[in-house]
This record gives C-alpha cells, structure tokens and sequence, in this order.
C-alpha cells in the first residue's frame, strides 16, 4: 500500500506489506548492467533520437527493472547506460537472443565507437 508523506510530499511504502519485501528482495537482487557508450562525434543528437526509440524496445523484455541514460559533463559525445536486470539471464540470453535484440542494434550499434565493454554488477 502506498501513501502520501506530507514532510516530504513522497510515497512511502508500510513495512508490514508484503509488497515492500518482494521490492527489498528484488532490488537486492538484481543485476545492473553498465555500459560507457562512446559515440561518433558530431552524431549524439541523432543517437539520443535514436535511443528514444530503442529504450522502447528494452522495456519491455522480461526481467527488466529500469534503465537510465546519463551524458558525460566532460565529453559531450560520452554516455553511461545503466540497466537493472531481474537476472544476468534476462539480459544475456533473454534479451540478447531475442528479435527485439536485432532491432536494438540497428537503431543504436552504428554510433559507437569504439564498441562498448558491457559489465554486469550485483550489490554485495
């Protein structure tokens, strides 16, 4: 059950739900893949275009959390993408596998260059 925090104007969830646990659980849990994306100069306009199409495709694979798109202070062409995966699976079998893979890559893999490392980290 969700609720209004008027100090803080934000919601907040009542530790006895049992939905607050299943969210503890699987924010622990998950899997967060990071990618540095460094892209062709003079092409990160056309790439955020692009990307804005293709964060459409990835939300809605299963097993995936959330995403965010972040673009570096110091080097405009430079972005770090970071997805929450419910399991490695889901990206690197799942996802990676899947149709909507192919179209991922043709909407955003001519930007890069280089190509980027992909990581997974989970919390300790």
């Amino acid at each position: 059950m969700f609720c209004t925090n008027k100090l803080a104007g934000q919601p907040r969830i009542h530790l006895a739900e049992p939905f607050f646990w299943i969210l503890i659980y699987t924010f622990i849990n998950m899997i967060l893949e990071i990618a540095i994306l460094h892209i062709i100069q003079g092409k990160t306009a056309e790439f955020e275009l692009a990307f804005a199409k293709a964060q459409e495709i990835i939300s809605s694979m299963e097993g995936y959390l959330g995403h965010e798109l972040q673009k570096c202070i110091e080097h405009n062409h430079q972005y770090i993408l970071l997805v929450k995966w419910d399991t490695l699976e889901n990206h690197t079998i799942g996802f990676r596998n899947s149709s909507e893979y192919q179209e991922w890559k043709v909407l955003l893999h001519h930007f890069y260059h280089p190509f980027p490392i992909v990581e997974h980290y989970q919390i300790v």
